[in-house]
């Protein structure tokens, strides 16, 4: 981040210094040295990220547990958190890692005619698979746990 007299200054976009005007390319095509000497500073960018999936904002996460809300006036109803969004979203993710090979399973069912062994080895992790990645949502204590099990998915390739 570029900052003048301790205001940043964007990238592309022109400025003035003192009634010099810059065009908005000479932050990107000068050297520090350049920039130093009209009176911009170089400093690390210190704005703080957080993943807005599982956080409101920085150190607000979202609730991690259903509530039940009852308003002052109407009928109580619940919130839902994360857990339940995750797990909805894994099984979301099943469902259509299975549909693929939905079809055989009718045939099987209708015709007699059977099921491809790695098709069978598939939809068994694939289910496998959900169910822990359920088990583990469930059991999460706090939002960072939660955050270790969804982004440590290991669905099965379909070959």
């Amino acid at each position: 981040m570029f900052l003048l007299n301790g205001n940043p200054l964007s990238l592309d976009t022109p400025f003035i210094i003192n009634g010099t005007s810059y065009p908005a390319n000479w932050l990107r095509l000068t050297s520090i040295a350049e920039k130093n000497a009209v009176g911009i500073t170089e400093v690390a960018d210190t704005q703080v990220t957080y993943d807005d999936r599982f956080y409101w904002g920085v150190d607000n996460p979202k609730q991690l547990e259903d509530i039940t809300v009852t308003p002052e006036q109407g009928e109580p109803y619940t919130q839902h958190g994360l857990k339940h969004q995750w797990t909805a979203t894994v099984k979301d993710t099943a469902n259509k890692l299975l549909a693929q090979s939905d079809w055989m399973v009718i045939r099987k069912v209708e015709r007699s005619v059977d099921i491809p062994a790695a098709t069978v080895t598939y939809r068994a992790a694939v289910i496998t698979e959900c169910t822990r990645l359920v088990t583990a949502i469930a059991g999460a204590a706090d939002v960072p746990a939660l955050i270790v099990v969804v982004t440590a998915q290991g669905w099965p390739a379909n070959e």
